[in-house]
């Protein structure tokens, strides 16, 4: 990485300062991360006199294991942090799908592989201290370039590096290895931090350049935000924003319908919720991860006979009210990528019990323990739909135990490097693309070595190759033929049902969800109602 050797000194700021706020205290290792312990910064006393009219009130589905940025691609993360405490380059709108400016006011290709961000002026991290392009650098470095372990980097970037440039202040170059069509969209999963930001520790607590600034985390109980002053951008229209967590949807509604709480996340129409609950069409698809590294998952024929054997229409029918879709491929229409072609597995219990039949004779363990894996209070009635997809293979002759696992606990299982030493994994996912093109999803789901990805081929690794470096149609077709491969030729998903979005919204409120709200809900966005 190369920096501007006439950078200016950081005008306000004591470096002593800075890293109190992001190092020697924020920095835990991330093992205690995903323990959600206390540190030193959090202040308890969580602002409990501000006004009610002043405080925007949200309650989740559960409490974030972290606000690390490079971690903000995950759910429970990026709802607290993205373009909100932290901000990206570039933004991407997710009603048109266009790239906005945000950090960065304007990028353009200067190369086959070399792309130029001219970046804002008069930004500030919230210590004070000016955002430069050293610091678009070291995001860069430290969450795609380094050891960190970031989520984001397998998710977007993979294993390639880049090569990252701060020509001046205000000027930032980015080198790809291979011609990368799509790199500013990439871009925009990188929540931007202080270079001075460790590159070998995560942090819990982050200093961004957003609207709101974290005040203080009360462990188990809330986090609270407040408006920053020195933010470059509009006002929030709140001074502060308090974030509690209830896992149960009806207690989160009550709150909404009680007045303690002004958003609720996650919720349906079953958690009674009535008018005050707001539907929007969401991009998250539910299905099925097998690992074919142990028996009865390293047949082919089993891994069909579990698409053949979950009754997929019946499961939106009966836990979702019809309102969500029974899903053929990872992404929904809308997504660049998506094969319209591609039908859902009908479900035929008969077909599901003479595969595994056919596999047990010829020899493979189909009576070994399966390990259904589900998050618990990731979406509405998971609990239930895990029961349901549990029964519907139990039926179909095969050997499942459903555990239902907490956030921290759940990561070993989503993300590489696996758990190994628990027999056969069936692990229930719940797949976004924000981005809007299926290089977001194959990438990390379908590679050999994608980071969510329990296994691939040589000829699936080939073909996804090719796709990422497709424009146009081109694109749109390479896509297409992946997601038909995976179904004929790899099957390891079955995919259950593309969903939608509900939050519930106190009446003083106005506020529009999006396709994005559930993984990025922007507060600078929220306003009183007039």
């Amino acid at each position: 990485m190369t920096f501007s050797p006439n950078r200016p000194a950081r005008e306000t700021v004591p470096s002593a300062l800075r890293r109190r706020g992001t190092l020697a205290v924020a920095v835990v290792s991330a093992g205690v991360l995903l323990g959600g312990c206390s540190v030193a910064n959090s202040d308890n006393a969580a602002g409990a006199g501000a006004a009610a009219s002043d405080t925007l009130r949200v309650v989740l589905q559960q409490e974030p294991p972290t606000l690390e940025p490079c971690e903000a691609n995950l759910t429970s993360t990026g709802v607290v942090d993205r373009s909100t405490v932290t901000e990206p380059l570039v933004e991407r709108n997710p009603t048109s799908g266009e790239l906005e400016p945000k950090l960065a006011t304007g990028w353009k290709a200067t190369g086959d592989k070399e792309w130029t961000f001219t970046l804002r002026e008069g930004v500030t991290f919230h210590d004070g201290s000016g955002f430069t392009a050293e610091d678009a650098a070291a995001t860069i470095e430290r969450a795609v370039n380094s050891d960190l372990g970031c989520n984001v980097e397998g998710y977007v970037f993979g294993d390639d590096d880049l090569e990252v440039q701060a020509v001046n202040d205000t000027t930032l170059k980015v080198t790809t290895k291979q011609p990368d069509p799509i790199l500013p969209l990439r871009i925009s999963f990188l929540e931007v931090v202080p270079a001075e930001t460790s590159a070998t520790e995560k942090v819990r607590e982050p200093v961004g350049t957003g609207p709101y600034q974290l005040e203080s985390w009360d462990a188990g109980q809330k986090i609270t935000l407040a408006a920053y002053d020195g933010y470059w951008g509009e006002k929030p229209a709140y001074a502060k924003a308090e974030y509690q967590w209830r896992s149960e949807g009806s207690v989160r509604a009550a709150m909404v319908t009680s007045g303690e709480a002004d958003i609720a996340m996650g919720l349906s129409p079953e958690d009674n919720i009535g008018e005050l609950g707001v539907p929007y069409p969401n991009n998250e698809t539910v299905a099925l991860r097998m690992h074919n590294d142990k028996a009865p998952f390293t047949d082919i024929r089993v891994r069909q006979a579990v698409n053949y054997a979950i009754d997929k229409e019946s499961i939106v029918a009966s836990l979702y009210g019809g309102r969500d879709k029974a899903a053929a491929q990872l992404v929904p229409a809308g997504v660049v990528g998506h094969n319209e072609s591609l039908q859902p597995w009908p479900f035929d219990l008969e077909k599901a019990k003479q595969l595994v039949a056919e596999a047990k004779a010829d020899g493979v363990d189909t009576s070994a323990q399966i390990s259904l894996i589900v998050r618990t209070a990731q979406f509405p009635k998971i609990q239930e739909l895990g029961q349901v997809i549990q029964e519907q293979l139990t039926q179909a002759g095969l050997n499942v135990k459903l555990k239902m696992l907490e956030t921290s606990q759940h990561l070993k299982y989503q993300v590489r490097p696996f758990v190994e030493d628990e027999g056969a994994l069936l692990h229930m996912t719940q797949h976004g693309n924000q981005a809007g093109d299926a290089a977001f999803t194959v990438d990390q789901y379908m590679l050999t070595d994608g980071a969510q990805s329990a296994f691939g081929t040589p000829e699936l690794d080939a073909m996804i190759k090719k796709a990422n470096a497709a424009t146009g149609d081109g694109r749109q077709q390479a896509f297409e033929e992946i997601f038909a491969h995976q179904n004929e030729d790899v099957v390891q998903f079955a995919h259950i049902a593309h969903q939608t979005g509900m939050i519930g919204k106190a009446a003083g409120v106005d506020y529009t969800p999006n396709s994005s709200s559930g993984d990025e809900l922007r507060l600078a966005e929220i306003k009183p109602a007039q």
